[in-house]
């Protein structure tokens, strides 16, 4: 295995993953300020999260099962995230999953699947959070990286799982099982509006559990 893998945290489940995340940037943060105020900014984070589901009992449990309810009603596994859907169906009149699917049914080895969700030049304040999703082909089955320029971790998971639909999307469409969600954030917060209910969410969490070594 690369070296540079070693550097990837591994959870089982999306709730273990949001667990860690949180504390990764409540014990590691510093002061910030992000477009919509004053932030705690944790560092950079790389991870693989190998479960994903709307029913995670840690988040029934600690997150929002009002917006879990009415997420997990509103999105079949196949749907995509509501405000990235045009940047991948329709970016430029380009169906971005088409092309990465019909990309990787032709090389199966190539590491140029990549699929951007930015527009050069665009304003400032239209740049969505998740810039880029990667996808490639390793021991049959479909790994999909998605990279945040920035998240505000509190809900994360709310992103994380109408992705994991559309690694799955795209799977069984070249015939594959789906691999682990790799995730990366360059810049993971949260707002210092949500301090006290992250605080409260940690003291409610066990005690967290050591990802798995690459």
């Amino acid at each position: 295995m690369a070296t540079a893998d070693r550097a990837v945290r591994r959870w089982e489940t999306c709730g273990l993953a949001w667990a860690a995340l949180l504390r990764h940037v409540w014990t590691a943060g510093e002061a910030g300020l992000e477009d919509r105020g004053p932030i705690i900014e944790g560092p950079p984070i790389l991870f693989e999260i190998s479960s994903l589901s709307w029913e995670d009992p840690l988040l029934q449990r600690y997150g929002d099962r009002a917006r879990l309810a009415r997420w997990s009603r509103e999105r079949t596994r196949r749907e995509r995230p509501g405000e990235y859907g045009v940047r991948l169906r329709d970016l430029h009149g380009v169906d971005q999953l088409r092309w990465v699917a019909d990309l990787l049914r032709a090389r199966p080895w190539t590491t140029s699947a990549w699929i951007s969700l930015t527009v050069p030049g665009e304003a400032a304040d239209t740049v969505p959070c998740l810039a880029a999703l990667s996808f490639r082909i390793r021991g049959y089955r479909l790994i999909m990286t998605a990279m945040f320029r920035s998240q505000n971790v509190y809900r994360a998971y709310l992103s994380y799982i109408p992705l994991r639909g559309v690694q799955m999307e795209v799977a069984e469409g070249l015939g594959l099982s789906a691999g682990p969600l790799r995730v990366f954030v360059d810049v993971p917060h949260v707002e210092v509006a949500d301090a006290d209910r992250v605080a409260a969410v940690l003291a409610a969490l066990p005690e967290p559990e050591e990802p798995n070594a690459a």
